[in-house]
């Protein structure tokens, strides 16, 4: 096709919708005003609504770009470790024998004790050296600072007589005492076994004080060379097994302290006696040392056990406030990267300490853990979800032990959950749908309302009230935004959320039109690919793949249905159960009509006779009644006594409903999740193939000829 004549392009510029509408893209948004007065022009803003809107997307930028914990890390901060400037090292009796000491140890703590002066002796030479240059090349630039130097040595040599005798053997012996005090000692087993019963038997405290010093030893293995040397590994587990094992027993030994009476009380009592003073040094070397072991130690057996020793020297830390923060943070890591039992015995250290210590540590270990608990939301998919669960439940268990403060927290995470909803809602823009549909919004949400349905019945809290609402609103939002087949685990998530909270409280919730929504989704026929079973709590977003699968299609049929038989056995003996079952008994017809597998019709049909076999028990129950409706307290207590004997026939329905999920859970915990099957595809390995002229033996034909007879069939189809 040739160009446009200059009339047709005239027209086309002139009268095209085309042309009209790019221009409209390209229109700039500034006008330029002529020069006023000699002066150059200036631009003028010509559309008011492009500033609004470019207002609003700022805000909600800001909005997106917050994190979800940002209401928990302002007190998420690490405080000064210690202030002394000690090494934890305690200054051992010289008196005090060393028991079974060989040849052989001595050779090694005269070398090594050798080499520690021979480099400390290198460097002060080489400081004098430096010193003597500098002081020369000031001697030949300056004559006259030459004799002051002179006449200044000899006024102080006179000065230095007359108390040299005085101080030197005063030195002397301080030097022997520090060489004997710091002088490494080669730790053998038959040392640390006289230590550890003259510790056991007599409450020895130098030889406490010597095995301190070798348990700090062993804390620090491999990161410093300073203080005792261990001879071998059996050496090295005797000191740790006896010093955790029997450390708390003989501190409250020595200080006549009973388990029992284990409280902040009691050491305040005993910080005033003269025994502590002389004891408080070795039980801060102890605390100390065992927190340096949890940071460096990676053997998950150990961890829990000085995990479980520390949680009875508990009431020792309120003595040195300076090593609670770092006791919170190691427990927090094991809590939240350990195995079960290690994150079990961290979680107990942490709730000890919330509810021991004051408020200030009970805000750090909220904050702490929320913070952990987020940062391992932050995945696309989680691949172990008991693991999650736990958490979970740990930090509603610890949010659980101070509810209005809880509250006064959740309210404002909450709060900004729902700015991130909403703009979403209204910018529906990539990154913000992205948070809203990430493990680590679910996973918040899911805190909030386990936390709600513990304590919205035994706590009358206003701000638990405020925030039990603003989650069922949250909630709702959520599930009608994400309402395609791709979301429905989200939407199923949602709607057991609300199932929750509406039995913990006791309010009615709305929630049988989500569930029909799921129930309504046309079945097509199953797909090609994705036949493996999965897990369908380990996504939120289903890929493609499956949306066909006739498993994925049994679980959200299925799931939909237990969440609504849940729904009416909560209100199966309420007075207006007829009443909230209609509209949903008449969707339920209707679904069961467009059904074509059999399977799922029979359950949609054996769910509407248990239905309206109970409004029909209902309704006769309430025609016999004389009370009206405005009398609440008649109607709260209508059918309580058919409600405790659990005889109905739909309470019975609804017992073979959850036998069935149980089942069903069963078999689910041979079910690999998504990331799990992917990881399995990649390490599998391809099959070997053979090569194009190769024979197959199995029926005596080879691959050349099993290529024609499958052109032969294709011939013969087309023909047909």
């Amino acid at each position: 096709m040739g160009k446009l004549g200059k009339k047709a392009r005239k027209f086309a510029k002139k009268h095209l919708q085309s042309v009209l509408r790019t221009r409209r893209k390209t229109k700039p948004t500034f006008k330029k005003r002529g020069p006023k007065n000699g002066q150059k022009g200036i631009e003028e803003k010509v559309d008011k609504s492009a500033v609004i809107s470019n207002g609003r997307s700022t805000e909600y930028e800001s909005v997106d770009n917050t994190a979800l914990d940002v209401v928990f890390i302002e007190n998420d901060k690490d405080e000064v470790v210690d202030a002394s400037d000690s090494d934890g090292y305690l200054s051992e009796d010289s008196s005090f024998p060393i028991v079974g000491e060989s040849e052989t140890a001595k050779t090694l703590e005269d070398e090594i004790a050798t080499t520690t002066y021979s480099t400390q002796n290198k460097k002060i030479h080489a400081d004098l050296s430096t010193a003597k240059k500098k002081l020369d090349k000031l001697k030949k630039k300056d004559p006259e600072f030459s004799k002051f130097l002179e006449s200044f040595k000899n006024s102080a040599e006179s000065f230095q007589d007359d108390e040299a005798y005085s101080d030197e053997s005063d030195q002397e012996a301080q030097g022997e005492d520090d060489l004997i005090k710091n002088k490494p000692k080669l730790l053998t087993d038959d040392v640390i076994n006289a230590w550890c019963q003259m510790v056991k038997e007599d409450n020895n405290q130098s030889a406490l004080i010597s095995l301190l010093n070798a348990y700090r030893a062993a804390c620090h293995y491999g990161t410093e060379s300073i203080g005792h040397t261990i001879e071998n590994s059996q050496s090295f587990c005797n000191v740790l097994l006896f010093t955790l094992s029997n450390a708390d027993d003989v501190f409250r030994g020595l200080l006549q302290m009973s388990s029992s009476k284990s409280k902040k009380e009691t050491l305040t009592e005993l910080k005033k006696t003269p025994k502590w003073k002389s004891l408080k040094p070795l039980v801060k070397s102890f605390l100390r040392s065992t927190l340096f072991l949890l940071n460096q130690v990676t053997d998950s057996d150990i961890l829990t056990f000085a995990m479980t020793r520390l949680r009875a020297s508990l009431t020792f830390f309120d003595a040195f406030p300076s090593l609670v923060q770092p006791l919170i943070k190691a427990a927090v890591h094991l809590w939240a990267t350990g195995g079960t039992i290690l994150s079990s015995a961290s979680f107990l250290v942490i709730r000890d300490v919330a509810t021991m210590f004051g408020s200030k540590y009970f805000d750090t270990c909220l904050s702490k853990t929320f913070v952990a608990f987020i940062s391992r939301s932050r995945v696309t998919e989680i691949a172990d979800i008991k693991h999650m669960q736990f958490l979970r439940d740990c930090v509603v268990e610890l949010f659980s032990v101070n509810v209005k403060k809880s509250s006064l927290k959740s309210v404002d995470s909450m709060t900004r959950f729902s700015k991130i909803l909403i703009c979403g809602f209204q910018t529906k823009k990539k990154e913000a749908i992205k948070k809203i549909c990430s493990w680590e919004y679910i996973n918040c949400i899911d805190l909030w309302v386990r936390f709600i349905s513990a304590n919205i019945r035994d706590h009358d809290n206003k701000d638990l009230q405020y925030l039990f609402f603003m989650t069922i609103q949250l909630i709702v939002g959520l599930a009608n935004m994400f309402s395609g087949p791709r979301y429905f685990p989200l939407r199923l998530k949602c709607i057991e959320w609300l199932n929750s909270l509406s039995i913990s409280s006791g309010d009615y919730i709305p929630l049988a039109p989500l569930v029909l929504d799921v129930l309504e989704y046309k079945v097509v026929k199953e797909g090609k690919r994705a036949q493996n079973s999965f897990n369908i709590g380990s996504v939120l977003k289903l890929p493609k793949q499956y949306l066909k699968s006739r498993i994925f299609q049994d679980m959200c049929f299925q799931s939909a249905v237990e969440q609504l038989c849940l729904h009416f056995a909560q209100w199966s003996y309420h007075i207006s159960f007829p009443d909230l079952a209609t509209i949903p008994l008449i969707r339920l017809r209707k679904i069961h009509e467009a059904t074509t597998i059999e399977n799922l019709r029979r359950m949609l049909k054996r769910l509407i006779d248990q239905v309206e076999q109970n409004v029909d028990f209902v309704q006769r129950k309430r025609d016999e009644v004389s009370f009206s409706p405005h009398e609440h307290e008649s109607a709260d207590s209508f059918l309580q006594l058919e409600k405790s004997s659990t005889n109905a026939s739909f309470t019975q329905y609804y017992k073979s409903i959850l036998d069935k999920a149980a089942e069903r859970k069963l078999q689910k915990c041979g079910d690999i999740s998504l990331p799990e099957q992917r990881n399995l595809k990649r390490n599998r390995g391809e099959p070997k193939r053979k090569p194009v002229g190769a024979e197959d033996h199995q029926n005596g034909v080879t691959v050349e000829n099993r290529v024609m007879d499958t052109k032969r069939r294709r011939r013969a189809l087309q023909a047909q």
